[in-house]
């Protein structure tokens, strides 16, 4: 049986709600509107808030369908902070009696009291115009002379507000989680002095780096968010038009997405996308071309020269969507001297803005007790508090990151951590990772595209359409395959923290002309071997992602892996271990390993067989650097 429209819908809206971050806005609690603890979240909101739904009209005249909720003795003795959304996702039932579950970030700024705002971007569900994916900013001159992009319209927005809305105290918030933090990070590059505080969690930022790729392979799993993306929009609705492209997939492609993506063959066999735009612009860009990196986010922000109005950036160390987006964000921002206060829990894409959910778990993992809610209370809604009411001293800049292995809050100033110094791992024969430099050795395996090695040890990598669970998953299932190599070291002496990026350096040739590369650094505790971090090379891109450039069969060079920062404590008694593998299926697509201009127009005579090799030991042996604190 086919899956159904209603079946498809399930999936998929809970890939766009965890993609936008969508609905879910929010305000702490004021004097004016004291907290009822035997009113649920939903009972309050209604009870203490009402709606106002309006078409904002931009320069260009489309208008933007917008919700409005305010506490409803806001006025001239009662003012509010705003606090926008904007998203691509729908913002709910249009009934003015109609309110979501939640109108807030958190409950706690529910009960602070904030107008919160919540918009439909440009050519979305029942806004008008055109929808660009991640829209590129016009210039100064073009904004000026009419012409529109997400700068113009949050701008267009907040003037609109501040002249339409009663009970706002005249300050704004622009706040946003996925793909709603890409839409508060541009707003607030049109610096409207109005703008006192942004709030980004886990911002869609590079969608060469997350989401769609990872150093040039394709996430196979989004397949399932594409056509959300560029399913054409007949008119403005408030219905998901997008639900039938989801009609040739079978219900078992979800229970079995590792069966079913393998038996699917090439991506030139994805039939069922052939009017989708967002398909016909991943097939027409293989490469990281002016058309990805105008749609970049932290260059833009880079750009932006002078500090932004504070930031509080909040992202989890298992976001398998957005947590390069998160640290490419972090990264830009500390550039532009822009006060920012960084937090990371152990958590997957969106899991912080759970409602109070007891232990805070991640797969089979426990990390401590109502972590979501200490972020939700102590970080998000004292920063929103501070910022916006000057009722309390702001969450201190700098980064308060949870440690994944020793399951505490650390703080630092800035991060990357000043103290942690970089500790060279090398990769030796014998299947030993050390600090030692070994004698000279090499180590071969046959890859097989038609039998890849899978993303997870149990299950299915696809959860709710996206995949979640493979960022701490336990890796022990691969390690009688020969065609992933395993790495371990002696128990540890002492504890080993490892803090921010890592880097290895792989000494590899292949007997064909194209290859993936991926490199996973693991804690192994008590038999266990939890995935501490991951990523994924294709090595095409191995010089830079502009240009893809064949391998020379069998001749040896030298490749980096950069892995995505880390957090995490090995404790004395546990061994550190780095696994080496030439495919992550179905999480990533698989690389053909003969060399064509564009991978997703392989054939199937494409995928060979490949023998691949790592020296190991010597001076130009394969290694990895980590970054340790004292």
């Amino acid at each position: 049986m086919t899956l159904t429209i209603p079946a498809a819908r399930r999936r998929a809206t809970s890939l766009l709600l965890a993609l936008a971050g969508s609905t879910a806005l929010g305000g702490p609690s004021v004097a004016a509107q004291p907290i009822d603890p035997t009113l649920p979240e939903a009972a309050y909101a209604r009870a203490r808030y009402v709606k106002r739904v309006a078409r904002i009209p931009m320069r260009d005249g489309a208008t933007l369908f917008t919700q409005i909720y305010a506490p409803r003795d806001a006025g001239t003795e009662h003012r509010y902070p705003l606090v926008l959304t904007r998203t691509p996702f729908s913002t709910g039932a249009e009934a003015d009696t109609l309110f979501p579950p939640a109108i807030a970030p958190d409950p706690v700024m529910l009960h602070d009291g904030y107008i919160f705002v919540q918009q439909e971007v440009r050519g979305r569900y029942r806004s008008a115009g055109a929808f660009d994916h991640m829209r590129p900013p016009r210039t100064v001159r073009e904004r000026a002379a009419g012409q529109t992009d997400e700068i113009s319209d949050s701008d267009d927005t907040i003037r609109w507000l501040l002249a339409n809305v009663t009970g706002h105290n005249g300050k704004v918030a622009l706040h946003g989680v996925s793909y709603g933090g890409f839409y508060a990070a541009m707003g607030a590059l049109s610096r409207h002095p109005a703008i006192a505080a942004l709030s980004l969690q886990a911002p869609t930022a590079d969608f060469w780096a997350e989401d769609f790729h990872h150093n040039g392979a394709f996430v196979l799993t989004s397949l399932w968010a594409v056509p959300i993306f560029g399913t054409p929009r007949p008119a403005p609705t408030a219905a998901h038009w997008w639900g039938g492209a989801f009609a040739a997939i079978p219900d078992s492609a979800m229970a079995k997405d590792y069966d079913w993506l393998l038996a699917l063959g090439p991506l030139a066999n994805v039939s069922w996308l052939g009017n989708d735009s967002w398909w016909q612009a991943l097939l027409a860009h293989p490469t990281r071309d002016a058309y990805w990196q105008a749609r970049a986010l932290a260059p833009q922000l880079r750009a932006a020269g002078a500090p932004l109005p504070p930031v509080l950036l909040i992202g989890g160390w298992f976001d398998a969507e957005n947590l390069n987006g998160t640290l490419l964000v972090q990264r830009a921002l500390a550039a532009t001297g822009t006060s920012v206060t960084f937090a990371m829990g152990p958590f997957g894409h969106r899991q912080w803005t759970a409602r109070e959910v007891g232990r805070t778990m991640h797969g089979a993992r426990v990390f401590g007790d109502s972590l979501e809610t200490h972020v939700q209370r102590d970080i998000e809604a004292a920063f929103f508090r501070a910022r916006l009411k000057g009722s309390a001293s702001p969450p201190r800049a700098g980064a308060r990151l949870f440690d994944t292995g020793s399951k505490r809050w650390r703080e630092f100033p800035r991060w990357p951590a000043a103290n942690a110094r970089p500790v060279v791992w090398h990769l030796a024969a014998g299947g030993v990772v050390d600090t030692a430099p070994p004698t000279a050795a090499r180590q071969s395996w046959t890859s097989d595209p038609l039998h890849p090695v899978p993303s997870r040890c149990t299950g299915t990598t696809i959860e709710e359409g996206a995949p979640n669970l493979v960022m701490s998953d336990d890796q022990r299932c691969l390690l009688d395959r020969p065609d992933v190599l395993t790495f371990v070291s002696p128990p540890l002496a002492r504890d080993l923290t490892i803090a921010g990026p890592l880097v290895a350096t792989l000494r590899f040739a292949t007997s064909e002309t194209d290859a993936d590369l991926v490199v996973k650094v693991i804690d192994v505790e008590a038999g266990a071997y939890w995935l501490v971090r991951g990523e994924i090379l294709r090595g095409r891109y191995r010089d830079g992602a502009e240009r893809a450039v064949p391998f020379v069969p069998n001749q040896p060079t030298s490749i980096r892996v950069t892995l995505p920062d880390v957090l995490h404590t090995l404790k004395a008694g546990h061994r550190l271990a780095v696994q080496v593998q030439s495919s992550w299926f179905p999480w990533f697509d698989r690389n053909p390993q003969r060399f064509v201009p564009n991978i997703f127009a392989a054939r199937a005579a494409d995928f060979v067989r490949a023998r691949h090799t790592l020296w190991l030991g010597g001076a130009t042996g394969s290694r990895i650097s980590i970054p340790v604190l004292p």
